[in-house]
C-alpha cells in the first residue's frame, strides 16, 4: 500500500456498516429463497402426485403453516441466544440448521418427513431473523436505520421475485428434489459472509477505522443517554430485557400490525402462484413471471419506505399507507373480470406491503432499548409469524369451502383493515 493511499484512508471513514447492510441483504435473500420454493412446488403435478396431495388445499397450506408455526416458536424461544452469543455466532448457527432441513426435504420419502423438514427450517430461520435487528441496532445511528433496514429488507422481496421464475424453470427441467439440494449448497454463501466479514459490534471489526466508529457512536450517544436515564435492573437477565419494553403499549400495537403484515406476506406467497394458474388460467411460464411481479414492486416500495422513514422522521404513516394499498389492490385483484388486470391489481396490493417492512422494524428499534432488542425482535417476529401461520391453511380452507379463490383473497383484505386500525393509532400518537 502506498503512503498516499494510507493517508487517504486515514482521513476518510471506512464504510463497513454499508458492507454489513449488504451482507444482511444476502443472508435474508437466501433465507427467503429457502422458504418460498414450496410456493412453486404446490403447483407442480409431480410433487403433488408423489405425496398424494393433489387437489387438497388444506394439505398444501400445511406445508407453509407448519414452517411458520415453528418459525414463530423459534423467534420467541431462540432469539435470546443472540443477546448472549452475539448475532454473528447465532446467525451462523441458524444457516447450518437451514442446510440440514433442506437436505432432509430433498431426500424425504413421505409427506410427514417433508413436513418435519419444514419444521426444522422454521426453527433455524426463527433464530436468524431477530439477529438482523441486533446488527442494525449496534451498527447504525437512528437517523440511518430507515435506509439500513430498507437495504436488507429488499432481500425479502428480491428472493421471491427471483425464486418464482427460477424455481419454475429448475423444477420443470430437473425435478422438484434438485431444488432442495441446490438451495442447501447455496447456503454456503451467506454462511461464509457472516463468519468472515461481520462482527457483533463496530469496534470488534478488523477493517473499520476510527472515523467510522466515531460517526456511528456520535449518532448513538443521544440514544444511549436516553436509555441510561431509565433505571435498569441490577442483573441483566432475560426478564429484565423483557421488562425494558413489555409495558409499552406501542410495542404491542406494532406486534398486532406485524401479525397482519406477515399474514399478508405468507398468505400471498403461498397462494398467488396457484391463483394465477388455476383461477386465472395462466400458463406455467406466465404464472412464474406474473407471480414475481408483487415482489419486484416490493423491492421499490421497501426502498421508498427507508427513504420516507429517514426523511420524515416518522414511521407509522408509512405503514398505514401500506395497509391502504394492500386492501385496495387485493380487493380489485380478486374481483377484476380481466385476468391480466387482476394480476396487475394483485401485484400492486401485495407489493404495497413492502412499505410496511422497513418502517415497522425501524419503529421497533426506536421503541426498544438496546439490551432488549433481540428479545423484542424475536417476540415481534415470532408472534407475527406464529399467528400468520394460520393464513396459508385458512386461505386453503376458505377456497375449499367456497369453491373460489375470492373468499381466500378477502382474508387478506380483512387483515389489511385490522393492521390499518393499529397503525392509525400509532400515527395519531406521533410515531
Amino acid at each position: 500500500m502506498s503512503t498516499a493511499v494510507a493517508i487517504e484512508q486515514a482521513v476518510k471513514p471506512t464504510h463497513q456498516r454499508h458492507m454489513l447492510a449488504a451482507i444482511l441483504l444476502i443472508v435474508v435473500f437466501f433465507s427467503y429463497i429457502d422458504r418460498v420454493n414450496v410456493s412453486i412446488l404446490v403447483v407442480d403435478p409431480e410433487f403433488l402426485d408423489y405425496f398424494g396431495i393433489t387437489g387438497q388445499s388444506v394439505q398444501k397450506g400445511l406445508l407453509m403453516t407448519l414452517f411458520l408455526a415453528a418459525y414463530g416458536v423459534g423467534n420467541v424461544v431462540l432469539s435470546p441466544i443472540g443477546d448472549f452469543l452475539g448475532p454473528r455466532k447465532a446467525m451462523a448457527l441458524s444457516v447450518c440448521m437451514w442446510g440440514v432441513s433442506l437436505i432432509i426435504g430433498g431426500l424425504a420419502p413421505t409427506f410427514m418427513l417433508m413436513l418435519f423438514s419444514r419444521v426444522i427450517l422454521g426453527l433455524g430461520e426463527g433464530l436468524h431473523f431477530p439477529m438482523q435487528s441486533k446488527y442494525i441496532k449496534e451498527w447504525f445511528r437512528p437517523d440511518e436505520r430507515g435506509k439500513a433496514n430498507a437495504v436488507w429488507q429488499t432481500g425479502m422481496a428480491i428472493a421471491p421475485a427471483v425464486a418464482m421464475p427460477l424455481f419454475t424453470w429448475i423444477i420443470h427441467l430437473t425435478g422438484w428434489r434438485s431444488s432442495f439440494f441446490i438451495l442447501a449448497t447455496a447456503g454456503l454463501i451467506p454462511l461464509a459472509a457472516i463468519w468472515f466479514l461481520t462482527a457483533d459490534k463496530p469496534r470488534q471489526h478488523k477493517r473499520i477505522n476510527q472515523l467510522e466508529i466515531d460517526h456511528i457512536e456520535a449518532g448513538l450517544a443521544a440514544e444511549r443517554a436516553k436509555a441510561a436515564a431509565v433505571p435498569a435492573d441490577a442483573t441483566d437477565t432475560l426478564l429484565s430485557k423483557f421488562k425494558s419494553f413489555a409495558t409499552d403499549y406501542q410495542f404491542w400495537l406494532l406486534v398486532i400490525y406485524y401479525v397482519v403484515h406477515t399474514s399478508v406476506l405468507w398468505g400471498a406467497m403461498t397462494w398467488v402462484p396457484s391463483y394465477l394458474k388455476e383461477a386465472r388460467g395462466f400458463s406455467w411460464t406466465a404464472m412464474g413471471m406474473l407471480a414475481s411481479l408483487p415482489w419486484i414492486l416490493g423491492v421499490l416500495t421497501k426502498i421508498l419506505s427507508g427513504y420516507l422513514c429517514d426523511r420524515m422522521g416518522r414511521r407509522a404513516p408509512v405503514i398505514l399507507f401500506a395497509m391502504i394499498g394492500v386492501g385496495i389492490g387485493v380487493y380489485f385483484g380478486a374481483n377484476a373480470t380481466d385476468n391480466m388486470t387482476a394480476a396487475i391489481f394483485l401485484a400492486f396490493g401485495i407489493g404495497s406491503i413492502g412499505l410496511g417492512g422497513p418502517a415497522a422494524w425501524t419503529l421497533m428499534q426506536d421503541i426498544v432499548p438496546s439490551r432488549g432488542i433481540s428479545t423484542a425482535a424475536g417476540i415481534m417476529n415470532g408472534v407475527g409469524n406464529g399467528f400468520s401461520s394460520l393464513a396459508p391453511v385458512a386461505i386453503g380452507f376458505l377456497i375449499s369451502v367456497t369453491g373460489s379463490y375470492v373468499g381466500g383473497l378477502y382474508y387478506l383484505v380483512g387483515c389489511s383493515m385490522v393492521g390499518g386500525v393499529a397503525t392509525l393509532i400509532l400515527t395519531i400518537k406521533g410515531r
